[in-house]
C-alpha cells in the first residue's frame, strides 16, 4: 500500500507518500480501508520530531480516519467486512489501510458522507471526554472554547449547544467568529481587539465560565484561572502557547476550581474503548438526527499532505482539513 512517511523531521516537505508494507489486523483488530484522514496538530507536532507515536502504534501520522472494513483479526465480533466506518487512532491514518483496535471504532452517522466522517472521531472524543466526562459541563452552564473555530471548536460549539449550555469562543477574525456564531456561538470574542477575561464576565453578569477548554497551555493559563466562575473546571488539551506556565493557588482555591489536562494518542486501548462507547451511546444519536455535523473546510488528496499540512499552520481554516485516498 501507500503511505505518507516521514523521512526525517521538518516542515510540510518532510512528508512522503510512498510503498510501504501493508498492515495486518491482529487480535482484536480491524482492518479499514482508508477513504479519508483528517490532519490534527498533533500530526504536525510527529513531523517536525516533537510527538513521537505511541510504543506498538504505526509510525505513519494520522489520528483519525474513515473508510470500509476490509478484514477481521482474531476474536472480533460485532463488525463485518464491507461495513462504512470511522475510527480513532494512535497513528497511522495516513495511509490506504490502517488496522484499528475494534473497540476505537464507530459507524458512520446517519448522512453523514463517509470521507467528511474521518473529521469525527479525534474532535468528538477529545471534546466529550474533557468536557463532559471530565469537566461535566451541565444544561444552563457556560463553556468558554479558545479556538472556535478549529476542528475542537466547532465541534465543543455544537455539543454544549445541544445539552443547553450558553457558548463563549475566541477567535482571530471577524469571519471566523461569524462561522462560529452560525453553529451556535452565544459570546463572540476577538482574542487580536479583546480581553477574553473581561468579556466573558461582561456577558456573565461577573460570574465567568463554568467550564474553559483550552488549546493553548501555559500562555493562557492565568488568564483563564481568572476567567472561570466559582466550582470552575480548566480542561486543558493543547500547548499551542507553551508548556511552562504560573499558576496562582490562592485564586483557585478561592474559586473552589479544578483544573484538568489530558491527550488521547497514548491512553491505555481499555479507557479509548470506554470513551468511544460513551461517544456512540451520547453522541452518535445527535449525529444521526442532524442535530451536529462535522465542519470540513476542504478536502486534498492524501498525496499532497504537505499542503494540507501548510493550511492548518496558517490557521485560515475553519473546522477540518480532510486528506482523501485518491
Amino acid at each position: 500500500m501507500h503511505a505518507i512517511t516521514i523521512p526525517e523531521p521538518g516542515g510540510p516537505e518532510a512528508l512522503v507518500w510512498d510503498e510501504v508494507p501493508d498492515p495486518v489486523a491482529g487480535e482484536g483488530e480491524v482492518l479499514v480501508e482508508v477513504v479519508a484522514s483528517a490532519v490534527n496538530r498533533a500530526d504536525i507536532l510527529q513531523r517536525q520530531g516533537f510527538y513521537d507515536p505511541p510504543p506498538g502504534a504505526s509510525r505513519h501520522p494520522g489520528l483519525e480516519c474513515s473508510g470500509r472494513v476490509a478484514a477481521l483479526g482474531p476474536g472480533v465480533a460485532g463488525w463485518a467486512v464491507g461495513d462504512e466506518v470511522c475510527a480513532l487512532l494512535a497513528g497511522g491514518g495516513y495511509a490506504e489501510k490502517v488496522a484499528v483496535p475494534a473497540g476505537q471504532l464507530l459507524p458512520v452517522p446517519k448522512g453523514v458522507d463517509l470521507k467528511q466522517a474521518a473529521a469525527l472521531p479525534e474532535v468528538v472524543c477529545t471534546v466529550w471526554s474533557n468536557v463532559f466526562m471530565i469537566a461535566h459541563l451541565r444544561p444552563g452552564e457556560t463553556l468558554l472554547v479558545h479556538g472556535g473555530s478549529s476542528g475542537i471548536g466547532t465541534m465543543a460549539i455544537q455539543l454544549a449547544k445541544a445539552v443547553g449550555a450558553k457558548v463563549a469562543v475566541t477567535a482571530g477574525t471577524e469571519e471566523k467568529l461569524r462561522q462560529c456564531a452560525a453553529l451556535g456561538a452565544d459570546i463572540l470574542i476577538n482574542y487580536r481587539e479583546q480581553d477574553f477575561v473581561s468579556e466573558v464576565k461582561k456577558a456573565t453578569d461577573g460570574a465567568g465560565a463554568d467550564v474553559i477548554l483550552d488549546n493553548m497551555g501555559a500562555k493562557y493559563l492565568d488568564r483563564n484561572i481568572q476567567a472561570l466562575a466559582v466550582n470552575g473546571r480548566l480542561a486543558i488539551i493543547g500547548m499551542q502557547g507553551g508548556i511552562k506556565g504560573e499558576l496562582n493557588i490562592a485564586t483557585l482555591l478561592n474559586k473552589r476550581a479544578a483544573v484538568s489536562a489530558t491527550s488521547l494518542r497514548a491512553r491505555p486501548l481499555t479507557e479509548k474503548a470506554a470513551i468511544v462507547a460513551a461517544v456512540r451511546e451520547h453522541v452518535w444519536p445527535l449525529l444521526d438526527a442532524g442535530h451536529v455535523r462535522p465542519v470540513v473546510d476542504r478536502e486534498l488528496p492524501m498525496a499532497d499532505a504537505a499542503a494540507a499540512h501548510r493550511v492548518v499552520e496558517e490557521s485560515g481554516h475553519v473546522g477540518k482539513v480532510l486528506l482523501v485516498v485518491p
